[in-house]
């Protein structure tokens, strides 16, 4: 599926920082410093590892956006490595459901299966439906549900 005049394209660091900076703060709003200078060039390390790729619309403004990465330590529910692996997938609100996150993910499994890869996974939080609804919109199966527990060690 696509939607007219909506193109997926590589990012370009430097004319994209200020746009891709203000998509990735709308994902993680919660969150300091993803939007930063050096947080998109982290974002972009190992180069040979990694994929960011901007959804532009008919007026050549970016509406979404897909970071993703090769992982080859364990991925829940992978069976193989490396697996690609989605770090960042959020289209803007007026964007959504017009298809422009599948184009998102076609174009990283475009770029996986390129690099040898015959899965590709994601997460998302558990209490983040919307986001479970997408990924299975896309193809995605749902493999396992985590909760992460952590203990603070006195010194």
């Amino acid at each position: 599926m696509s939607t007219p005049g909506v193109r997926i394209r590589a990012v370009d660091p430097g004319r994209d920082a200020a746009p891709w900076g203000a998509l990735r703060a709308a994902l993680w709003p919660d969150e300091a410093g993803v939007d930063g200078a050096d947080d998109l060039a982290e974002a972009l390390e190992p180069a040979d590892d990694t994929c960011v790729l901007l959804a532009i619309d008919p007026d050549a403004t970016p509406i979404g956006l897909v970071e993703a990465r090769l992982r080859r330590d364990y991925v829940n529910g992978a069976s193989t490595s490396p697996v690609g692996f989605l770090e960042a997938w959020y289209v803007a609100p007026a964007w959504r459901g017009r298809g422009v996150g599948r184009m998102l993910v076609a174009g990283v499994e475009a770029w996986a299966r390129g690099r040898g890869c015959s899965e590709l996974a994601s997460d998302a939080l558990l209490r983040n439906i919307p986001a479970h609804a997408a990924h299975l919109g896309c193809g995605f199966v749902e493999t396992e549900r985590v909760v992460y527990f952590l203990k603070r060690l006195a010194p």
